[in-house]
């Protein structure tokens, strides 16, 4: 199947068969969202040496980027790796962010 941004590329499929029933075409599509997902990750800021920690912002990490956003939504990052967002979240001497990788099926 091609990606989305092809779409506009092929021909009118109008008078293609279906691949499949509903049911399986929606395990099909499903499958592939499970295996295309970005990874979600949170930005951390741990106050001293773990003294104290809060969220700052939630991460999404795709094949050739990542976008960030703040939790209160005032800042927002595309970068080219996750680790680069580190650098947004940094607040003085003894707040140190980090990433936390959240798991793929929570």
């Amino acid at each position: 199947m091609p990606p989305l941004t092809q779409f506009h590329d092929i021909d009118d499929p109008s008078q293609l068969p279906p691949l499949c029933g509903e049911p399986e075409f929606s395990t099909l599509v499903t499958e592939l969202a499970l295996a295309e997902a970005p990874r979600l990750f949170a930005v951390v800021q741990e106050y001293g040496v773990r003294v104290d920690a809060r969220i700052a912002g939630w991460g999404l990490a795709f094949e050739d980027r990542a976008d960030v956003i703040s939790v209160g939504g005032r800042l927002r990052m595309s970068l080219t790796a996750p680790e680069h967002a580190l650098r947004g979240f940094r607040a003085g001497p003894h707040v140190h962010p980090r990433l936390v990788w959240l798991p793929r099926e929570a």
